[in-house]
């Protein structure tokens, strides 16, 4: 057994000094290009090209020694680092991959992209027919080298698609998602072509069954990875959010995941990136995966590892091997036909098939022409599999950084030509008014539920928590997490309580808990900390004395909850009841607007629902009356601005909104007279209680409110 030893100190000093220097360049000329509105892959790519043979390390030999692996084990130590700001690449990439956006637009995006990767593909396939011998690595096995043209022509670039819709303000837009959509489907499409071409490169012959082999393989790989695979990856989560205490713990998870997958895809002659992204695609269907370990993840890829990557990219182009006339020659044409190709094929597509007119169907090809970074990850398998010589490396590298750069010019001359319709307009403008929505994302629920038998009753079942919960998982992606605490040794009787409960529910992951503790507050708080969005809590109970506004647990949650919470106020509903009509107290603070997002969102999954929002003016006595009439009609005026705007609010959400302005010496009352009047189902309160007294102090006009309301009662703490 050879002894484990490490590099020669000499090559990992080279690495060091290459990383550092590559990362600075890679920003510093990524920033340049930003800045002159070109995707910063661009000057990434750029650093790379300038430091390597091209120009400085060619011109500077004694230079060149420092930023140019000249030994074996020096280009593989800086292989390794660039194999893994490509596989956080794919990561990432997958993690955007929004399986429901593209089911949305599937009708558009599934012809955009099958016109595009046909047309691509074959007549990448003609060229790589075409193109010379010594242009191939391995003039004997040249049927791959033109199936890897063939593939390389038909991907597309994400991250930089998306990077330029984002500069132009189009990510929202209908046509924007579209091209997103279309592109994730050839990007997925072309890393499985990749792997089939990456596996045929691997030694095997290229025969029937050889093919079928490395087919088989791939959709072996898929599909174990998105059943039994995804499986194993939401028991994993499930086990480190919730036992795991140490820092960043989610972060580590996934990191490792993703290693350990490229690993499997390696072990089947695929490429590692594979196993990355479908990775990326699994962590982005877990609604419990919490948002911050994302943009972590994207720091780490997007900040380090993705320009070191872009960076070494640029180091393996020689431009001056390009400048003789026949390379450039052939280069123009792999330009012209890589884009010729994929404009055409899109949009044939988008008018046969997606049924778009002229300016829509140029929009797509626009957009979805940019190659840049997973044009970049392909041409570096193809050198390192060595199926492309230096010299058709460089030209597709420059054919990847030329798509790239076109894209942003032609996608606004194309969108200069294409207008919103009304209902894209409602749509756009709906989504600026819910900017920041708190609601918006909510994602893991933690219900803290009393075992009440083994059996549920008919009223528990039809309890208020459980319905709002319903009805708010039906449009959002939930994550419930049913809890309860068993005493007294009941345990079973508490897991069988559970289990029947979560029958009831409708969200797309349902976890049930049951905890053993005698601190019944303390342990819910202790879950709760476990990166929850909300934690909802029924009051049921009614002291007898003042000593406690629901009850001694549950002011004690509400006051130090890591996370917002909903306190439901009500008796078990019966059968009929359901929150139709809503009212939300206003005053124009935070947890007033807060509370009416949350009445809005419960309205908008049924027309038939409404929310009123309410605003009181106070009836003061004034020795003057001209002064009180004064002071009355400008609160009067002020309440009004108030109601309207989050009546603006809710009719651009689609629901039917009132607005009201009610005067009285006493808010409380008016708010209850209110609710009788009009027979409201639910009031909403908005509240934001931090932690006091042991008793939790909501103040006497909210605590009147939930005294004497004729219905249930929400307080809904941010």
């Amino acid at each position: 057994m050879e002894v484990f030893s490490a590099a020669p100190h000499h090559d990992v000093l080279v690495l060091i000094i290459q990383i550092g220097v590559l990362l600075l360049a890679a920003r510093a000329f990524g920033e340049i290009a930003q800045r002159l509105g070109q995707p910063s892959v661009v000057g990434e790519l750029l650093a790379g090209i300038i430091l390597g043979p091209s120009l400085l390390s060619g011109l500077f030999p004694a230079l060149g020694q420092w930023l140019v692996p000249q030994t074996a084990v020096q280009g593989y130590l800086l292989e390794v680092v660039s194999m893994i700001g490509a596989m956080f690449l794919l990561l990432i990439t997958g993690l955007e991959t929004d399986i429901k956006l593209i089911k949305r637009h599937a009708r558009t995006a599934i012809g955009v992209s099958f016109g595009g990767i046909v047309i691509t593909f074959s007549s990448g396939f003609v060229l790589g027919q075409f193109l010379p011998d010594f242009l191939i690595a391995d003039a004997e096995n040249r049927l791959v080298f033109e199936l890897f043209v063939a593939v390389s022509m038909s991907i597309s670039a994400i991250p930089v698609i998306a990077k330029v819709l984002m500069d132009m303000n189009l990510m929202r837009r209908d046509i924007g998602q579209t091209i997103i959509a279309a592109g994730m489907s050839d990007d997925t499409t072309g890393w499985i072509l990749l792997s089939i071409v990456a596996g045929l490169a691997s030694g095997q012959a290229v025969t029937a069954g050889s093919v079928l082999y490395i087919v088989g393989s791939v959709v072996a790989f898929m599909v174990v990875s998105f059943t039994l695979g995804r499986w194993i990856v939401k028991k994993l989560l499930e086990y480190v959010q919730d036992e795991v205490k140490m820092h960043d713990r989610l972060l580590t998870l996934v990191v490792v995941l993703m290693f350990l997958w490229g690993a499997i895809t390696t072990a089947l002659n695929l490429e590692a990136v594979l196993g990355a992204f479908v990775m990326g695609i699994i962590f982005g269907t877990m609604p419990r995966l919490p948002q911050a370990t994302i943009h972590k993840l994207e720091s780490i890829a997007l900040g380090v590892f993705a320009p070191i990557f872009f960076g070494v990219a640029g180091l393996k182009v020689n431009i001056g091997s390009l400048l003789e006339p026949q390379l450039l020659l052939i280069t123009a044409i792999v330009i012209f036909i890589a884009s010729a190709g994929k404009v055409i094929g899109t949009y044939a597509g988008a008018r046969l098939i997606g049924g778009k007119d002229h300016w829509n169907a140029l929009g797509f090809g626009a957009g979805l022409n940019a190659r840049g970074a997973m044009e970049i990850i392909i041409a570096t398998i193809g050198l390192r599999l060595g199926i492309l010589t230096q010299d058709m490396y460089s030209i597709i590298v420059v054919m990847a950084m030329a798509t790239s750069m076109m894209a942003p010019t032609a996608l606004r001359w194309v969108l200069g030509h294409i207008k919103s319709d009304k209902e894209e307009e409602e749509r756009l403008e709906q989504e600026k008014l819910q900017a920041g929505s708190l609601v918006a994302g909510i994602h893991r629920v933690l219900m803290p539920v009393r075992c009440r038998g083994s059996k549920l009753t008919k009223n528990a079942v039809q309890s208020v928590e459980a319905q709002i919960l319903e009805i708010l998982g039906s449009k959002n992606e939930l994550s419930l997490t049913l809890m309860t605490i068993a005493r007294d040794g009941n345990r079973d009787q508490c897991v069988n309580y559970l289990n029947e409960l979560s029958g009831i529910f409708n969200q797309q992951e349902i976890i049930t808990k049951v905890v053993e503790d005698e601190k019944v507050g303390d342990a819910i708080l202790d879950e709760a900390k476990k990166d929850y969005d909300l934690l909802v809590v029924g009051a049921t109970e009614h002291p007898s004395d003042n000593s406690h506004l629901f009850s001694s647990v549950i002011d004690y949650i509400v006051r130090v909850a890591p996370c917002p919470t909903m306190v439901v106020k009500a008796t078990e509903a019966d059968e009929s009841w359901s929150p139709n009509r809503i009212l939300v107290p206003t005053n124009g603070a935070l947890p007033a607007k807060n509370a009416a997002d949350f009445g809005f969102a419960l309205a908008k999954s049924d027309p038939k629902r409404e929310v009123s929002i309410l605003n009181v003016v106070f009836e003061e006595e004034s020795s003057a009356y001209h002064v009180r009439r004064d002071l009355d009609a400008d609160m009067e005026k002020f309440g009004q601005e108030i109601v309207d705007e989050l009546k603006a609010l809710g009719e651009t959400m689609n629901v039917k909104t009132r607005a009201a302005v009610e005067k009285g010496e006493s808010s409380e009352k008016v708010i209850a007279d209110f609710a009788r009047r009009n027979d409201f189902d639910l009031i909403i309160l908005g509240t934001n209680i931090r932690p006091g007294s042991s008793r939790l102090y909501l103040g006497p006009r909210t605590e009147s409110i939930l005294a004497n309301a004729p219905c249930p009662v929400i307080i809904f703490n941010t």
